[in-house]
């Protein structure tokens, strides 16, 4: 943290001016550690506590079924006819609208007519998304879709007309429980038609859950609520970079994250699975205690194979939800049609794609970036430093070895232990001291800290262990190689498929080390020392320069757009949509 007094009231100011002023008007994470570097470290601290608490305070992170918790309100009752539409009765409340069963008069029949929230009071703002979501509608003409009959205004409430579904949402059918599994797959099936639909007509819904799809009488689903649409063919989705959309417990890692760049129609995908996943289960595929605990689970934890919740779904249908459910985006169906693809290919008894694929795309995928691999970008230097360290106690110790007939004591064990124990003992706390400065740590980056740490410790009693079995010195030095390479499998499975080229080498390592040593060859220690610091000094290039890029990226864009930060007494940069 600060080391003065004057760094802590810098920082509260810093965060006052952040913390008061609109989202819209916030500059980026890159923008306000380039124009503050000196405090760059605890702001990326703070960062994300202030994110998702920005979040939760705008209520742009949507909690409940319309129907259920809605956000508090001033309290605007609209006028009890509004054109050619007699209220009824509420039926539905959401954050931006409210839904009223009413009368036309002129066909003397009953609508859904959907009213923006505030009435007359509605800001500009309400009014574009109110209006987005009539646009984004009006170009959808599908049988699962709740169609749109007339657009209106009178007394300054904005109004449109729907189809009147009137059998209730899936959300309050899953209230009695899970569905059958051929009907769940059957529903979700008709929905994902419905979506692919109007992803071909550039529209992204981004807040799929079971309470936006509507069920009639007849049990056929509709998807409504279309207020969180994105138009990819305008690139215009009415929200800002960092606020998060959509409901926590369906939102697709990418909308958690509030990275708006990467919502395409793979959230959509991640969606429908996650209703699937409700269907089959009965519960969301995460319940927090709070929807930023939940918005964390999304980001961190990987929903629960839907068997060990309900044991009566077949193994195809949860590879189809836990496809479609993947973090990375580039894992899951590539199309809603994909999905409902493979849902068709499941109720007709035939072979889904989830379960078969060429060798090709197994093999691309085993070896693609998981979407943790993020978290590299702050060990790149560290990792070449690592290499550093790693090279110069193999090099020390052959030199040692090398030495031992001028310095009989070179073939005892203990200098050894002590250059190796000393050395890892040493250097282990120094690495994660500095990783900390580059801001807090995950948890996936604790997990592989445990992965290492343990590996340090198997190194060091490798010596003891020869010791006690009284070995020659470096006798077991070729299980280096198997444990370097057993920690960057680890490390393949949680970050990078790439890694297990990296185990690969050192696994080879050992065996090489074990013929090596059989010959006589005095060089083995070296040998390794040369492969395991490739393996980290490769990829720590790889990703330093990558944050470098990402860094100038920020810089030169807080330069044009920000160049007076230091004296600016407010945030004056507006972040729309491109």
């Amino acid at each position: 943290m600060p080391d003065s007094p004057n760094t802590d009231i810098e920082l509260a100011e810093i965060l006052d001016r952040l913390t008061c002023d609109s989202v819209e008007k916030r500059p980026t994470l890159e923008e306000i550690t380039a124009a503050y570097p000196d405090l760059a470290t605890e702001l990326r601290e703070l960062w994300g506590t202030i994110m998702v608490v920005d979040a939760v305070a705008q209520k742009t992170i949507t909690t409940a079924s319309p129907s259920q918790d809605a956000p508090s309100f001033p309290h605007v009752v609209p006028p009890p006819i509004l054109g050619d539409y007699e209220l009824l009765e509420e039926i539905g409340r959401g954050g931006m609208g409210i839904v009223y069963r009413a009368r036309q008069r002129s066909l003397d029949r009953e609508i859904a007519l959907k009213l923006i929230l505030h009435g007359s009071q509605a800001s500009p703002a309400d009014q574009a998304r109110f209006q987005s979501e009539v646009a984004a509608i009006a170009q959808l003409d599908h049988s699962h879709i709740v169609p749109i009959y007339e657009v209106g205004e009178e007394h300054g409430w904005h109004f449109f007309g729907m189809k009147l579904i009137d059998g209730g949402n899936l959300s309050q059918i899953m209230a009695a429980g899970p569905l059958p599994e051929r009907r769940a797959a059957d529903i979700t099936l008709k929905i994902s038609r419905a979506i692919a639909c109007a992803h071909a007509s550039g529209i992204i819904h981004r807040d799929l859950k079971p309470a936006n799809i509507l069920i009639d009488k007849t049990g056929e689903p509709h998807i409504s609520d279309f207020g969180l649409a994105k138009h990819v063919s305008s690139g215009s989705s009415l929200t800002q970079t960092g606020t998060i959309l959509g409901t926590p417990s369906y939102m697709a890692p990418e909308q958690a994250a509030g990275n708006r760049f990467n919502q395409g129609p793979s959230c959509d995908v991640y969606g429908l699975g996650a209703i699937l996943y409700a269907l089959l289960t009965g519960r969301p595929p995460f319940q927090g205690s709070s929807p930023v605990d939940t918005v964390m689970m999304v980001l961190e934890q990987d929903p629960l194979p839907p068997r060990l919740l309900n044991q009566g779904v077949s193994r195809d249908l949860e590879m189809i939800v836990l496809r479609s459910m993947q973090k990375s985006s580039e894992l899951r169906y590539q199309s809603a049609h994909a999905l409902a693809d493979d849902l068709q290919a499941y109720l007709s008894g035939e072979s889904i794609s989830a379960r078969s694929g060429h060798l090709k795309d197994v093999v691309a995928r085993l070896f693609r970036e998981t979407h943790h691999a993020i978290v590299l970008e702050n060990w790149g230097v560290l990792w070449m430093w690592h290499a550093a360290v790693l090279l110069s106690l193999c090099l020390v110790t052959n030199w040692l070895r090398l030495q031992s007939d001028r310095w009989p004591s070179m073939m005892e064990h203990w200098p050894y232990l002590i250059l190796w124990g000393g050395g890892l003992i040493l250097w282990a706390p120094i690495f994660w001291a500095l990783r900390h400065r580059s801001g807090p740590v995950t948890v996936v980056e604790r997990q592989i800290a445990h992965a290492w740490g343990g590996s340090i410790v198997a190194v060091i009693l490798l010596f003891v262990i020869e010791l006690l079995l009284e070995f020659p010195v470096l006798f077991l030095s070729p299980i280096l190689g198997l444990i370097g390479g057993m920690v960057f499998v680890v490390k393949a499975g949680i970050l990078a498929g790439s890694f297990y080229v990296h185990a690969f080498a050192l696994f080879a390592v050992a065996v090489i080390m074990a013929g090596l040593q059989s010959a006589g060859w005095p060089y083995g220690i070296t040998l390794f020392g040369v492969v395991s610091a490739a393996t980290f000094f490769l990829p720590g290039c790889k990703y330093y320069l990558q944050n470098r890029a990402n860094a100038v990226s920020g810089e030169k864009e807080a330069g044009s757009s920000f160049p007076y930060f230091d004296n600016s007494p407010s945030f004056e940069r507006q972040q729309h949509d491109p």
